[in-house]
């Protein structure tokens, strides 16, 4: 068997991993993805068609959600949760077509006769096998007869709608939700299936999409600070301490806070890893002293980072790697994260199975110490001493920002942004946030006028406090962002950099330059648009590109 998918940087030879994904996912769970997004679409037609008739059904608006959060990189290659998702798209999509009927026809007094996608007629198969060989009318390339740019703005919505879900989901674990992020996503989703739009169509609404995500990233930012209180400038030990250990990575600081709670006062040391790592500089988690430290980098080096780890390990969200038979039996999920085999907690309130795993290993034999690292420079810590750097900007001691930011990954060309961060100017100021920071956080970059040259703001949705920070500068100096002395340089790899891209394009932000590869979804027509209307770039070498950003 067979797949397509190109929905990550990694793509195999730049174009698309055609017999296993080189993420890890077989050509299995990429069928029963390409089925889950389907049904979504079909559930998106109805739910979409009825808010127009004036209700909503949030039990819905979750599922189609956390559905598309399913299918993002390195989320979930367990082909029978994937087989249960599919079964249950099918119960919702019921449910909700079956209201939309009843109120169409309560409203006009009439039966519904009027549009829906093919979609929205979908039925599942009731066999394992069956689905797998159904998802071969549905996967990207299924269409052969489809223009090369349209289906590029299609991917690129749909990539950026499984980047907005993921934000959406963790937003929701705190209690925050947006009527405008939940009707697009619906919006997107039925855009998806509907065969009719041009590429001025699609072009605005990836554009939307931006504009929206902007929202999904500010209702996130609201459920971290009202619970957990703005980040505060912090150092992060990145030993090691004597003593039973649990590391937590991925991204949901809720799950975090649930095993802090419960570990407290059992002699278990807890680290964050990768996307982790902000979390000491919240108050309302670096209060437990348990919380140590952080060990390890990015995501794609698990395999050896959590082979050496000697305790357990939990993997809260997106990216998880084929774990290696030495840490098989103490790495657990949670969430929308699987893997086949691996042991699932179902319930945050309940890491007793971690905790006992923990217990029982004993952990790190002696203390080792490491070089710590700052953090919590959220937009409320960096716009708090605003004057300061206002001040340092107009007497000349600060003449240039660098926000290097985005998603680390395992493909050669990366430590461009190494070289690119430690070649900058002693005048410039480094704002970094997501996982690509640990490929230079460990430098020393001092400080100029006592603030730190390496600004370190957060988790990928942090974008949001670079927009605020970016935003309330320009205000300062009374001119355009575009007009900053700043320069953009993004690296990507999976669907929430593409969510944040499009935001960005959305403001109208040009002149970003973007690596280590440009995306193989986006067609060299539709590459052609966002360098007329945004100036993107791809990198270059350091060298060159710090020439450039400097003399512009």
């Amino acid at each position: 068997m067979t797949m397509f998918c190109y929905q990550c940087e990694q793509a195999a030879k730049g174009q698309g991993c055609t017999l296993v994904g080189t993420c890890g996912k077989t050509p299995e769970v990429s069928a029963l993805q390409d089925l889950i997004i389907e049904n979504l679409k079909g559930i998106a037609a109805y739910a979409k068609r009825s808010r127009e008739l004036g209700f909503r059904d949030k039990e819905v608006d979750k599922f189609v959600v956390d559905g598309l959060f399913t299918t993002i990189t390195n989320v979930d290659f367990d082909p029978q949760r994937l087989e249960s998702i599919i079964a249950q798209s099918q119960i919702i999509k019921t449910q909700i077509k079956e209201k939309f009927l009843r109120v169409y026809k309560e409203i006009y007094t009439k039966e519904f006769s009027g549009y829906l996608p093919a979609a929205a007629y979908y039925v599942p198969a009731a066999q394992y096998e069956e689905l797998v060989i159904q998802a071969e009318k549905f996967g990207i390339m299924s269409n052969q007869s489809l223009n090369e740019d349209v289906r590029s703005l299609k991917e690129l919505l749909k990539y950026g709608l499984k980047g907005m879900a993921a934000y959406a989901h963790h937003a929701s674990v705190f209690g925050q939700e947006s009527e405008e992020v939940s009707s697009f996503i619906h919006k997107g989703l039925d855009a998806l299936a509907d065969d009719s739009l041009d590429i001025d169509a699609l072009i605005a609404l990836n554009l939307e999409l931006g504009k929206v995500n902007l929202t999904c990233m500010e209702i996130l930012d609201k459920g971290h600070t009202d619970t957990f209180g703005h980040p505060t400038p912090t150092e992060v030990f990145t030993g090691v301490k004597k003593g039973p250990a649990i590391l937590v990575s991925g991204h949901d600081l809720l799950d975090l806070l649930e095993l802090l709670k419960q570990t407290e006062g059992k002699g278990i040391n807890v680290y964050t890893h990768g996307e982790m790592l902000p979390a000491h500089g919240y108050p309302g988690l670096k209060k437990y002293s348990h919380l140590v430290g952080n060990y390890g980098g990015a995501w794609q080096e698990q395999q050896k980072e959590f082979d050496a780890f000697p305790g357990a390990i939990i993997m809260t969200t997106n990216c998880i790697q084929k774990p290696k038979g030495s840490y098989f039996d103490r790495i657990f999920t949670t969430g929308l994260v699987a893997w086949p085999g691996v042991k699932h907690i179902n319930d945050r309130n309940d890491f007793g199975v971690a905790i006992e795993k923990a217990l029982a290993l004993g952990g790190f034999k002696e203390d080792k110490n490491e070089k710590n690292i700052l953090v919590g420079f959220g937009h409320n810590a960096v716009l708090s001493v605003a004057d300061k750097v206002i001040g340092a900007v107009k007497a000349g001691k600060i003449k240039h920002f660098l926000l290097i930011g985005g998603c680390d990954g395992a493909k050669p060309g990366r430590n461009y942004y190494t070289d690119l961060a430690a070649k900058a100017p002693e005048d410039t100021v480094i704002l970094t946030l997501a996982c690509g920071k640990f490929r230079f956080n460990k430098l020393d970059f001092g400080t100029v006028e006592g603030i730190p040259r390496l600004l370190d703001i957060g988790q990928c949705n942090d974008a949001y406090s670079a927009i605020k920070i970016a935003s309330a500068l320009a205000e300062a100096f009374e001119c355009g962002v575009n007009d900053l002395p700043l320069s953009i340089v993004l690296s990507w790899y999976e669907q929430k950099a593409v969510c944040i891209l499009l935001t960005l394009f959305s403001l109208g932000i040009k002149n970003i330059k973007l690596g280590p590869t440009l995306p193989a979804f986006v067609s060299p027509n539709v590459l052609n648009v966002l360098v007329k209307n945004f100036n993107i770039q791809p990198i270059k070498t350091a060298e060159e590109d710090l020439e450039e950003i400097l003399l512009g």
